[in-house]
């Protein structure tokens, strides 16, 4: 069937993928294969080695590449496994221009990687100032996160779009966050579109992945390269898992959002909440632009307590429901204190500087029952203060 001609509801299930013609297997088979027999020396059916092809691999780009809006998908083994294919792509000494409120991953592989092996990395709140200053002429590539982690600000993407264009930059978003349920970069300008599958692509906590997506050919075909020479692909039980993570995405979404709305209504109450932090909230300020290039925004919220440091780490560790881990985008519910955690291997001044105070917290609502979610957060608040 055409994946043009379908909402994306649709497109979770059916995408990319058809009954396996030989059987009629209605699910894409896992195909565990390491290689794939010849008639003829140098001739082949189109699979050679596992490492470049795989028909399970495939159907989950081709799923995640129509989702997108794109025309091809190139599959790794992890999020930063992704991220890191894009800069492979980039020529020596190139400057790469970055949202300052990152993944601390991604700051990391930035920062303590690849700065090493000569990239040039300059950080910038592209929410917010002139674009023209703050993505100058020379830059390769920018790179964005839109909504941020943790801080969830909200960078136009038409607008850096437009800047990236009228200097001949790339423009990588990644949209692990938001998901082509409730955003679709490639709609609005951008080059690349970056996923953690790990998170709400797959949905169930079971499995690390990442996808690149594109509408370009070119770009298509420099990030094949590297897939096939580096060699970080995923498997393909880490692909299958995914692939059905997908199916579901859509209504996952719309009941994530649903018990975020509800649980920022009770954290809207407390006195004890100095700040929160949700693009789609009228008060939001980067609500104008959200409500512009999104349709929703799921369970992303992050919280800030009036507690200190060692209340806030006693908070996390008292919930019940909630699940004192790090990653997100799961059914289950979790937390977590990003000055401990993720963000961690960002430097104390510069995570304060930016904003992530010691008291701030990141939930990732799951799709439990709203009234448990709020209940546990309610009790555990009562622990931390003592």
């Amino acid at each position: 069937m055409s994946d043009d001609n379908h909402r994306i509801a649709t497109q979770v299930i059916h995408a990319g993928q058809s009954p396996e013609p030989r059987t009629g297997a209605v699910m894409q088979p896992v195909f565990q294969t390491s290689t794939y027999a010849q008639p003829w020396p140098a001739k082949h059916t189109g699979y050679e080695y596992a490492r470049t092809q795989n028909p399970t691999r495939e159907a989950l780009e081709r799923c995640v590449a129509a989702l997108e809006g794109g025309t091809d998908g190139v599959a790794f083994a992890s999020g930063l496994a992704a991220s890191t294919a894009v800069l492979q792509t980039l020529p020596e000494g190139a400057r790469v221009v970055c949202g300052d409120d990152l993944y601390g991953g991604t700051y990391r592989l930035f920062t303590q990687v690849f700065r090493k092996a000569g990239l040039q990395f300059a950080f910038a709140d592209l929410a917010a100032g002139d674009l023209d200053e703050l993505i100058p002429e020379g830059t390769h590539l920018v790179w964005i996160e839109t909504p941020t982690n943790p801080l969830l600000k909200v960078i136009d993407i038409a607008a850096v779009a437009a800047r990236c264009k009228a200097i001949g930059a790339t423009l990588a978003v990644d949209n692990t966050f938001a998901t082509p349920i409730f955003q679709r970069p490639l709609t609005l300008g951008a080059d690349l579109v970056v996923h953690s599958t790990t998170k709400y692509i797959n949905g169930h906590s079971d499995v690390v992945g990442g996808i690149v997506l594109t509408a370009s050919a070119e770009l298509a075909a420099q990030l094949r390269f590297v897939q096939n020479a580096v060699g970080a692909v995923p498997g393909p039980w880490d692909t299958w898992l995914t692939l059905r993570g997908v199916k579901t995405l859509a209504v996952r979404m719309r009941q994530h959002q649903e018990n975020a709305q509800a649980v920022l209504a009770w954290l809207e109450s407390r006195s004890e909440v100095t700040r929160l932090h949700y693009p789609l909230r009228s008060s939001d300020p980067g609500y104008a632009i959200a409500s512009r290039q999104m349709s929703g925004f799921g369970g992303m919220v992050s919280v800030v307590f009036d507690l200190s440091l060692e209340q806030a780490e006693r908070f996390c560790a008292s919930t019940r429901v909630f699940t004192l881990a790090e990653s997100l985008g799961g059914v289950e519910s979790l937390i977590e204190l990003p000055a401990s955690m993720t963000h961690a291997s960002v430097p104390a001044a510069q995570r304060r500087a930016l904003g992530l105070e010691d008291g701030l917290v990141r939930l990732s609502i799951g799709i439990e029952d709203a009234q448990d979610l709020i209940a546990d957060l309610d009790q555990a608040l009562r622990v931390a203060k003592g």
